[in-house]
């Protein structure tokens, strides 16, 4: 089995659905409550014992770069002050050199796309994938965390998935479910955005991706798919029948924030855990 030490970041896209708020400010920027989304993908990979970070980033995304380096004025004129818990709140925000790397995506043409601009970086190793603007939550068994235990047992491909109503199944990648062991199912095939009334089940691909790297050979063909893009999904879905590939059903909540609605129920949903806001939080949803 090949080691998982490496995750990929796909954080390249203009995050249109929140202009004008994106126009200056990568999405994964935006903060949930007072951490960037970006924050809670990379803590998640931490949880899961990934090594190294690789960002697929675009040319407005610096950022994001600048956001996981050492803020040294803040820092300084913090300690000064003596206010070593805002100090300790940025530690989460520091990775260690090496740990994380940058890579440009030069033209937005999909999921794939951007992985496959990580290939070099990858090499010849088992590799997740986690969109940040799925924050899937559950602080105490992140969600790849779950799937590195399936990964570490049953090696092979893993992709997490949650059952979506049927109506629904037409704005995600499908599986074609197999066998049936607890919450990990295998996969039989992949279906990316079936047409309504023809989805094979109702397990919709979120956003998290345990993937081996002759996937990258794959998307190397830069074959086109659904929306004229490289999909992700269409290079998995070869891998199935020649690798074992599983879903995970995510133990959780999943909140989509790359959508307005999803961005603010996860921002409520999540202050409503705070011990230090909760109670005045409830009192003024109370009154509206």
């Amino acid at each position: 089995m090949k080691p998982l030490r490496k995750a990929v970041f796909p954080v390249a896209g203009f995050g249109t659905r929140f202009l004008p708020a994106t126009k200056s400010v990568p999405k994964e920027l935006l903060p949930v409550v007072d951490r960037p989304l970006i924050q809670y993908a990379v803590d998640e990979a931490l949880a899961a014992g990934i090594e190294q970070m690789i960002f697929v980033t675009g040319r407005s995304k610096h950022a994001i770069e600048d956001y996981f380096d050492r803020a040294f004025e803040v820092e300084s004129d913090l300690a000064s002050k003596h206010k070593s818990d805002l100090i300790e709140a940025l530690a989460g925000t520091r990775l260690e050199p090496g740990q994380a790397a940058f890579v440009r995506q030069q033209e937005m043409a999909g999921l794939g796309h951007a992985v496959w601009c990580a290939r070099h970086l990858i090499g010849d190793e088992a590799f997740a994938v986690l969109l940040p603007d799925e924050l899937l939550w559950n602080p105490a068994s992140p969600c790849l965390k779950q799937m590195r235990e399936t990964y570490d047992a049953k090696g092979g491909n893993v992709v997490s998935v949650l059952d979506v109503p049927e109506e629904h199944t037409h704005r995600y990648g499908i599986v074609a479910p197999g066998t049936v062991e607890g919450a990990v199912t295998e996969v039989k095939s992949l279906v990316e955005k079936p047409r309504p009334g023809t989805a094979p089940s109702r397990l919709a691909v979120v956003g998290r991706y345990i993937l081996q790297p002759e996937v990258l050979s794959i998307l190397d063909a830069k074959e086109r798919g659904a929306g004229g893009e490289i999909q992700l999904t269409d290079a998995m879905a070869k891998l199935i029948g020649n690798q074992p590939f599983f879903a995970q059903t995510f133990d959780g909540v999943r909140y989509d924030c790359g959508d307005k609605l999803g961005f603010i129920q996860a921002n409520i949903a999540l202050a409503l855990e705070r011990p230090d806001m909760a109670g005045p939080l409830r009192e003024w949803l109370g009154t509206i």
